[in-house]
């Protein structure tokens, strides 16, 4: 939609100095190009709290972060973004004015009751597709990369517990399952006393190998987590700036029209569209590059099209930077295991 509705009947439009489109297309294009507007935006927005909910709170999560839950998701952006920019229908017209030499050119503009209804609209938009969403994928890629950073602490404590267990080892049979008995080297803390005959079981070479895997295991997990906080931080930068400028650049018109239009015109409102529509482009491009389980899953896509859909196993790795996370839940149960 972006590509076909919003590019060519902005920019033509912008670099040509006039509207050659006609009525229809003024008034259909432009609701479209809301639309696609708004959905992109709520569809981030809805990305970004149910990615909260599969890292901070993943028990709870699964219950209703149903293929069926998805569904009505998408479908409430869809209704609730028609409803919103239905008065692009209503009061979007094509306005005429006369060019150099006399010649009759046309702008497609929102002509409003008057100017308190038009500042009224644009500060809704701007509080309803930016400020408010923008809040939101802060507060929530925040609170994620607090989660993954507390994931991350947990992590790197074993790989030093792990690499202090593994120099015991080497110095001795006695000092190995020493450790291994009374550290936390075998992953889970357990009560001494009830675990005494298992542990007891334990040689040196055994806990040896839990201890390397659990230290390759705990340093997949470490680059994931590292990998989905840069992402999360490049997706929210990215709105900002692609977004930020439109709005302000709307406001500006809904309250100095003059001078908004003769700073803005031309080149630079063209400039900022394009800023604009560049959100809708790069982030699968993010997604593509910054996550291996989505380039998978996108290939499995358009797979399906042809072959019986394929299911990926994925590694762990991939499972935590999707947001399918179980960081929290493993750190905290671990602290947690002891005597009842």
């Amino acid at each position: 939609m972006v590509a076909l509705l919003c590019m060519p009947f902005t920019l033509i439009p912008n670099l040509m100095g006039n509207f050659i489109f006609g009525e229809v297309i003024c008034k259909t294009a432009a609701y479209f190009m809301g639309i696609s507007v708004s959905v992109s935006t709520f569809n981030l927005v809805a990305i970004a709290i149910e990615r909260y909910s599969a890292i901070c709170n993943p028990l709870q999560s699964r219950v209703w972060q149903t293929r069926s839950h998805a569904y009505k998701v998408i479908a409430a952006t869809w209704i609730l973004s028609i409803i919103i920019m239905i008065p692009y229908l209503v009061y979007n017209r094509l306005v005429s004015f006369t060019k150099k030499e006399n010649i009759e050119g046309y702008q497609c503009r929102l002509k409003w009751p008057n100017n308190q209804v038009q500042q009224a609209w644009y500060v809704i938009l701007l509080t309803m597709l930016f400020f408010i969403p923008g809040v939101v994928m802060i507060v929530a890629y925040g609170l994620i990369s607090h989660e993954l950073y507390r994931g991350i602490q947990f992590e790197m404590d074993l790989n030093k517990e792990a690499k202090a267990l593994k120099n015991g080892v080497t110095t001795g049979a006695t000092t190995s399952t020493t450790n291994c008995d009374e550290g936390d080297g075998c992953y889970i803390q357990v009560n001494k006393r009830r675990n005494t005959m298992e542990m007891s079981t334990l040689t040196p070479s055994s806990c040896s190998k839990i201890d390397r895997a659990r230290v390759n295991n705990s340093e997949a997990k470490l680059m994931a987590k590292k990998r989905v906080i840069r992402m999360l931080i490049v997706i929210v930068a990215m709105f900002f700036i692609c977004w930020m400028p439109i709005y302000v650049a709307n406001t500006w018109k809904a309250f100095d029209e003059e001078s908004a239009f003769r700073i803005l015109s031309g080149a630079p409102i063209s400039f900022i569209h394009l800023l604009s529509y560049t959100s809708a482009c790069v982030n699968p491009i993010i997604y593509c590059f910054m996550n291996k389980r989505f380039r998978k899953a996108f290939l499995g896509t358009f797979a399906g099209c042809i072959k019986p859909c394929r299911r990926f196993r994925e590694p762990e790795e991939d499972i935590i930077a999707t947001g399918a996370s179980l960081s929290k839940f493993s750190y905290t149960t671990v602290s947690s295991l002891g005597p009842p």
